[in-house]
C-alpha cells in the first residue's frame, strides 16, 4: 500500500508544478495540487479517502487559499441534510419490508418466461433506483436475484450483473437517483420537473436499448432459465420466498415517503407561490418528513440516525465539495474553462460532447461524486462567458451515471452488489467477465445520450 504514497505525491506536486509554471497563481496552483491529491487518494487509497479530505480541507485553510467562511459556503450543507434526510426515509422503508414488498408483488407474474424475469429485473432495478438512492435498492434487487437463481438453480451472475446495470442507468432519471443529481439540482437550477421531462425519458430510452443487448449478450442463460422454469414450474413457493404483507407499518410508511415524493415533485412550483429561494422546498422536505418520522418511531429515532445515514460518506462529499469550491474561489476554475473552451473551438456542441465523455469514462475509474464536484465548477464558470449550461449539466449527470457501467468498480452499486456475490454464493468476478459487457452497454448507451444532446434542442 505504502508504495503508492510516493506515487500520489509526486503527481500532486507535479499538478501544481505545471499550473504555476502555466501562469496560475500559487493559491491556484495549490488547490489543483490539493484537489488532485484528493482524487488520487481516492483511487490509490479508497479507505482513507476521508483522511485526504480532512487534510486537504486544512492545507487549503492554513495557505490561506481559502477562509473559513467560503468552506462552509462550498461544503453545500443543503445538499449533506437532503441525503441526511433521505437516508432516514430509506431507513424507516428498509425496517417496514418495503422493498422486499414491492419485489414480491411485481414478481408475480403469470406463465412467467426468461423473457418477462429478465425484463422485471430491469425494470424493478431502474425504476427503485429513481426512487431511493441506487446502493439501497440494488441490495434488495440482488437479494430477490439470488433467491430466485436459487430455487430454479441456474447461474445468478447474468442477472445480477443485468439488474446492476440497470440500477446505474435508472439512476439518471430523477433528482433522487444518485448522490450527483442533487448535487447537479441544487448547483445548475435545475429543478425536479426538468428531470422528469427530459432525463427520465432518455433513461427509459436508453433502459430500452440495453435491455435488447443484455437479451442478445445472455441468450445462453436466458436459455437455460426457461427450461429450469418449465423444469420446475412457477408456484405459490416461489412467491412466498420474495414476499411481504403490506402492514400497517408499511402502508403509513409509503403515505410519509409517497407525500414527499410528490411534495419533491412540484418543488419550484411551491416556491414560486411562496416567494422562496430556489430548491428550497426540494431541499427541506426530506427533513420534514424525517423528523415527523422520529417522531413516530421515537425508539428508533437515533438507530436511523446513527446506523442508516451514511455519515462517512457524507462527510467525505462535504469536505470534497469544499475543495472543489476553493477551485471557483482561487479562480483556477476559470482558467480552466477558458482553455476547455478554446479546445472545443468555442462550439457548445463539441464543449457538451468533452463533458459527455470525460464524465463516463472518468467514472469508470473513480467514483462518480469525485468526478462531478470536479466539474461543477468549471462547468459554473462558462456562465461568465456566456455559454449555455444546460446541455453541460445533462451531459456531466448521464456520463457521470452511465460511465459506471464500463468497470466493475465504476460505481459504487457494482461494488456492493458484486461483493454480496462473492459472499453469499462464493461468486468472483473476474475483470474481463464484467469489463466486455459492461464497455458494450457503457459506450452504447452513452452514445444515445450523445445523440439526443447534440440533436435535440429540447435539452438546449
Amino acid at each position: 500500500m505504502w508504495k503508492k504514497l510516493p506515487i500520489l505525491i509526486a503527481l500532486s506536486i507535479g499538478f501544481g508544478i505545471l499550473a504555476r509554471n502555466t501562469g496560475l497563481s500559487s493559491h491556484q496552483a495549490l488547490s489543483i495540487s490539493i484537489f488532485s491529491a484528493s482524487i488520487l487518494g481516492t483511487l490509490f487509497f479508497w479507505d482513507f479517502r476521508l483522511s485526504f479530505a480532512f487534510i486537504g480541507v486544512s492545507i487549503l485553510l492554513i495557505s490561506k487559499a481559502i477562509d473559513l467562511e467560503n468552506v462552509v459556503r462550498f461544503a453545500s450543507l443543503e445538499v449533506i441534510l437532503f441525503l441526511v434526510g433521505m437516508m432516514i426515509l430509506v431507513g424507516l422503508l428498509k425496517d417496514s419490508g418495503f422493498f422486499a414488498w414491492l419485489i414480491g408483488l411485481i414478481l408475480r407474474i403469470k406463465n412467467l418466461n426468461s423473457d418477462k424475469f429478465f425484463i422485471a429485473i430491469s425494470f424493478i432495478s431502474a425504476l427503485l433506483a429513481c426512487v431511493v438512492d441506487e446502493v439501497t435498492s440494488i441490495v434488495f434487487v440482488v437479494a430477490a436475484v439470488l433467491e430466485i437463481c436459487d430455487y430454479f438453480e441456474v447461474d445468478p451472475t447474468p442477472f445480477l450483473i443485468t439488474s446492476i446495470l440497470a440500477t446505474n442507468i435508472g439512476s439518471s432519471g430523477t433528482v433522487l437517483g444518485n448522490p450527483i443529481g442533487i448535487l447537479i439540482a441544487a448547483k445548475s437550477g435545475l429543478t425536479f420537473e426538468d428531470f422528469l421531462v427530459k432525463a427520465f425519458p432518455l433513461m427509459i430510452l436508453s433502459l430500452l436499448v440495453a435491455i435488447f443487448v443484455l437479451k442478445f449478450w445472455y441468450r445462453k442463460a436466458l436459455a437455460d432459465l426457461d427450461k429450469k422454469i418449465k423444469e420446475f414450474g412457477y408456484n405459490e413457493m416461489l412467491v412466498k420466498l420474495v414476499s411481504v404483507p403490506p402492514e400497517r407499518d408499511l402502508k403509513v410508511s409509503l403515505a410519509i415517503f409517497a407525500a414527499t415524493l410528490f411534495f419533491i415533485a412540484i418543488h419550484r412550483r411551491l416556491e414560486l407561490f411562496w416567494g422562496l429561494q430556489p430548491n428550497t422546498v426540494l431541499l427541506t422536505m426530506p427533513l420534514i418528513s424525517s423528523g415527523l418520522v422520529m417522531i413516530w418511531k421515537r425508539t428508533k429515532a437515533r438507530k436511523y440516525v446513527e446506523k442508516d445515514v451514511e455519515w462517512w460518506t457524507l462527510l467525505f462529499f462535504m469536505l470534497l465539495f469544499a475543495q472543489a469550491g476553493t477551485l471557483k474561489f482561487t479562480g483556477a476554475t476559470d482558467v480552466l474553462a477558458k482553455n476547455l473552451l478554446g479546445l472545443a473551438n468555442n462550439s457548445v456542441s463539441m464543449l457538451m460532447s468533452i463533458v459527455l465523455w470525460v464524465s463516463a469514462i472518468g467514472s469508470s475509474v473513480l467514483d462518480n461524486v469525485v468526478l462531478v464536484a470536479a466539474f461543477i465548477p468549471i462547468i459554473q464558470s462558462f456562465h461568465d462567458l456566456n455559454i449555455n449550461l444546460q446541455p453541460l449539466w445533462w451531459a456531466l449527470l448521464f456520463g457521470g451515471c452511465f460511465g459506471g457501467n464500463i468497470t466493475m468498480v465504476g460505481s459504487t452499486a457494482n461494488i456492493v452488489a458484486l461483493g454480496i456475490l462473492e459472499k453469499e454464493r462464493g461468486v468472483r468476478l473476474s475483470f474481463f467477465r464484467w469489463f466486455w459487457v459492461g464497455l458494450t452497454v457503457g459506450l452504447i448507451t452513452t452514445s444515445i445520450v450523445w445523440l439526443a444532446l447534440v440533436f435535440l434542442p429540447f435539452f438546449g
